[in-house]
């Protein structure tokens, strides 16, 4: 399953060389219709590149949801209720001492509702793959960095670009049964906001290189924007590939 199914999310990759790259892609997509017609649309790819002296991740995913609604006269509009990009790059250069490394780090996110026109960080410092065996592996990454956002026009916030600490740590576990968890959770300590990241999957092999997963997302602003709510989450099923 492991080597099958979101290598780049759960597989760190071998400090011996063994050079790979792997492409997943994943869509998930709800359509109601009667007294609620809604349409979301979630979709995401994922890649990872290892190399003798590199681990290298990518990641990008786009949200999308309207609703059509009708108002006291009949007339029928589309409101668009979520709409959001969201993109990071992680560079892992491996050190002699096996499951040491360090790394550079980049992440974009474009959310039409959160107040800002985009946001972005940049880190870099100590990375450590604790342990990894059949089951189950764990690792973590910690390090200073820069985040640059932009408010949209007419917002006033002390939310500003400014130096922060990145801190992240992923685990999985993998039944005998072929099921695979995985959790995430991040954490960008700035002056004025600390923004975290949570992502919790659980997927099952469906055959070949297809799986079913159930995916829940959570992400918290110690000070949002105006009206903007500090938490949101994310729950999804969605079908993932391995093209390769």
């Amino acid at each position: 399953m492991i080597n099958t199914l979101y290598n780049s999310d759960v597989d760190f990759g071998s400090d011996e060389g063994h050079p790979r790259f792997t492409l997943d892609g994943e869509i998930g997509i709800l359509a109601a219709s009667g007294n609620t017609e809604t349409t979301s649309f979630k979709g995401a790819l994922r890649s990872e590149h290892d190399t003798a002296h590199w681990n290298n991740n990518y990641s990008a995913e786009m949200l999308y949801t309207e609703s059509l609604t009708e108002d006291d006269d009949g007339e029928t509009s589309t409101e668009v209720s979520a709409q959001r990009f969201f993109g990071y790059v992680q560079f892992d250069y491996k050190l002699k001492t096996p499951g040491r490394r360090t790394f550079m780090y980049a992440d974009y996110e474009d959310d039409r509702f959160n107040g800002y026109d985009y946001r972005a960080s940049l880190a870099g410092g100590w990375s450590r793959r604790m342990w990894k065996d059949d089951e189950s592996s764990f690792r973590y990454s910690v390090g200073p960095g820069y985040a640059f956002v932009a408010p949209e026009d007419g917002t006033e916030t002390n939310v500003n670009n400014g130096f922060i600490v990145r801190a992240s740590g992923e685990y999985q576990y993998e039944w005998h049964t072929g099921a695979l968890l995985r959790q995430f959770m991040s954490a960008e300590v700035g002056e004025d906001n600390i923004k975290t990241r949570s992502e919790t999957a659980l997927s099952a092999s469906l055959f070949d290189s297809l799986a079913m997963k159930l995916g829940i997302t959570l992400s918290y602003d110690t000070q949002p924007l105006d009206d903007s709510e500090g938490l949101n989450t994310e729950t999804t099923v969605s079908i993932v590939y391995r093209f390769f």
